[in-house]
């Protein structure tokens, strides 16, 4: 690293600790990620990196979203866990925030790895740039090494449906997958139902140009009123519920798993119902 971006990194980390608040160095110093026999993480988490990278998104938590955490009490303080959330907003913003949050709230800190799309590793920079922050491509193999070692996974069972779906959608869940329930049923690992209540505003989508996303190696292209690497500055609350735990087979069939897999979909519904209901307006 040249001088200059090593000056431009601890300037950074300083950053982050300013706006963490008090106690926020000591906090992050308390993240012990799994390391392999050659002391790194094996999927390319690094720290130090991550630290100083998390200063933007803290400035987003703290200045642009103003993010508020009801029931952060109901998240476990360790062990293996999957954070089944919705997803919106054309970005995702809401992981970021959900990541964030996790790290902030809470002492000792959770560090939160979210699950990627399999197309995300194709983009140039991205790819290393989530690499060094610890996310990972959402394969089964990728998540049964991270809950055999006590991670937490970040969830967005909606996927790019969620994300890319039409603003006279906004706070209708769109369909699950099984995936994620197969996953906690073989790890014995329970599931945090979270509610995130202001992303799906903050770039509405009024059109999707399906032929152009397929041109680029895109899932969608949606069309907004604002520039979608600046959305607005919609105030976020985010919504932990009761966790959740689940026994059978993780081999059982699709029409078995349903009825578990509803019933965490319809848990995060009521999250979104009252979180909307109890806001004071979209913007504060």
């Amino acid at each position: 690293m040249s001088d200059l971006g090593a000056a431009l990194h601890e300037q950074l980390r300083e950053l982050t600790f300013e706006l963490g608040g008090p106690g926020m160095r000591e906090r992050l110093e308390k993240l012990t990620p799994p390391r392999n026999e050659y002391g790194v993480d094996p999927y390319g988490l690094d720290l130090d990196y991550a630290v100083a990278a998390m200063a933007p998104f803290l400035w987003l938590y703290r200045k642009y979203f103003r993010v508020e955490v009801h029931g952060i009490e109901k998240v476990p303080a360790e062990g293996r866990a999957l954070f089944i959330a919705n997803h919106s907003g054309q970005l995702p913003f809401d992981a970021a925030m959900l990541g964030v949050a996790l790290l902030v709230e809470l002492d000792p800190p959770r560090y939160g790895r979210a699950l990627v799309e399999k197309w995300v590793p194709t983009l140039p920079f991205v790819s290393s740039f989530y690499a060094r922050l610890g996310q990972v491509v959402g394969t089964p193999e990728n998540c049964r090494r991270l809950l055999a070692a006590e991670e937490a996974l970040l969830v967005f069972p909606e996927g790019v449906r969620g994300l890319n779906k039409p603003f006279s959608e906004r706070y209708k869940l769109q369909d699950f997958g099984h995936g994620f329930m197969r996953l906690a049923l073989e790890a014995e690992a329970p599931i945090v139902p979270v509610g995130i209540v202001g992303a799906e505003e903050q770039a509405p989508a009024i059109a999707n140009l399906p032929g152009l996303a397929r041109l680029l190696a895109m899932p969608a292209l949606p069309i907004t009123p604002t520039p979608l690497a600046l959305p607005l500055p919609t105030r976020y609350h985010i919504h932990f519920g009761e966790p959740m735990c689940f026994t059978g087979s993780a081999d059982d069939e699709d029409a078995v798993l349903e009825d578990k897999v509803s019933e965490v979909k319809r848990a995060m519904q009521k999250l979104l119902d009252d979180g909307v209901r109890a806001r004071k307006h979209i913007f504060w």
